[in-house]
């Protein structure tokens, strides 16, 4: 992928952008060869290397007249990357619309060096079908009539939006999001369509992968190795999200819980299992603490954790647990090394890389365990 913007050095984001795929692709395998000792490693999964993120998230900078979305430098002025190659072409058209509108509603960018302004991110995400969720990061409410009175005119610039929402950050550090979020839209999720033949729920604090092809291919390989696990009849997914996993995995005979902290993640995945008809039920819990509650284990657990991986509590409980099998999806797997020391009855058996990230170190790692 050729960007204008690391030539110039406005952005190097994507740090391995001067390494060819290729060998970006052998050094990711061969990393995770060396922290996790599956006999069998199937083919890496590649993906699109440009045109292939389903979510950007932009610093606002700049000023009303001439906003820019992007980064922020290191003078903290604002780095406009709207065309910037990662994202879908959807995505980049979007991202006109909603600078042009940002300026014609007169929303005042965050000056992060004298704390002043109003709007601070943009955080914008399509689905399959090229539907679109906006979220408007905000120090305060002071602009909500402002934006409330313009939506109908942003509805018109960017068609393709289905959610807009106002999340509210107050505080000034380097955080993304508030815990506060506005729907101002009639619907408050966006549907995301799969090529697996899942259509899952993303409300507007709701994780999915950034990579839509590379998640369909993460889904597909755990739902190929659950089925080809004898007698699986009873499975957990652990940091279930909006369900992906555990909706994926759902099948007649098969019993599937999915455990999730987020009760708006877990209300949307409930309502998607409805849809599907499929046997899936769905709890708001820490997934841990859930685990470690429990007087009966299944047959099978998938987890899927953030990059501190599932920890030694969790891992001890399922090293200690009649589970046989173990399906772990890792973001790190410096992190999953060290689960897989605290579990070492449960072998690795196979494991795929899926490079979820191109043109950084980041890739994402799927090994099955068995006892």
């Amino acid at each position: 992928m050729d960007c204008h913007h690391y030539d110039a050095f406005r952005c190097r984001s994507c740090t391995l952008l001067a390494v060819p795929r290729a060998r970006q692709l052998s050094d990711k395998e061969a990393h995770a060869r060396s922290l996790v000792p599956a006999p069998v490693w199937l083919p890496t999964v590649a993906g699109a290397d440009a045109g292939f993120r389903n979510k950007a998230k932009m610093a606002v900078g700049g000023t009303v007249a001439a906003p820019t979305l992007g980064i922020l430098d290191r003078d903290l002025a604002g780095v406009d990357l709207r065309d910037c190659g990662l994202h879908s072409p959807g995505l980049t058209a979007a991202l006109d619309g909603v600078a042009a509108w940002i300026s014609s509603a007169g929303l005042v960018p965050y000056d992060v060096a004298a704390r002043a302004g109003e709007l601070k991110h943009v955080l914008l995400t399509e689905s399959g079908d090229g539907a679109l969720m906006l979220r408007l990061v905000m120090r305060s409410t002071a602009l909500e009539a402002r934006v409330r009175s313009r939506l109908p005119a942003l509805l018109e610039a960017v068609p393709a939006l289905r959610v807009v929402t106002i999340n509210v950050q107050p505080e000034h550090k380097a955080v993304l999001e508030g815990e506060r979020e506005i729907v101002l839209t009639a619907s408050s999720t966006l549907p995301m369509r799969l090529a697996t033949g899942v259509t899952l729920r993303l409300g507007p604090r709701s994780f999915f992968q950034t990579n839509t092809p590379v998640a369909e291919a993460l889904y597909d390989q755990a739902r190929a190795w659950v089925d080809a696990v004898p007698d699986v009849r009873t499975v957990w997914d652990l940091y279930c999200g909006v369900g992906g996993f555990a909706l994926h995995l759902a099948a007649p005979g098969r019993e599937v819980l999915g455990v999730e902290v987020s009760a708006d993640a877990v209300e949307a995945a409930r309502a998607t299992a409805a849809d599907l008809g499929a046997a899936a039920t769905f709890v708001a819990a820490d997934a841990t603490a859930y685990a470690l509650a429990q007087d009966a284990a299944p047959d099978l657990v998938v987890v899927n954790p953030p990059r501190r991986g599932i920890g030694a509590d969790l891992a001890g409980w399922l090293e200690a647990s009649p589970t046989r099998h173990v399906v772990y999806s890792s973001c790190n797997a410096e992190s999953l090394a060290r689960d897989l020391e605290a579990m070492p009855s449960l072998r690795p058996v196979e494991a795929r890389v899926l490079d979820m990230f191109p043109h950084t170190s980041h890739y994402e790692v799927m090994v099955l365990l068995s006892r």
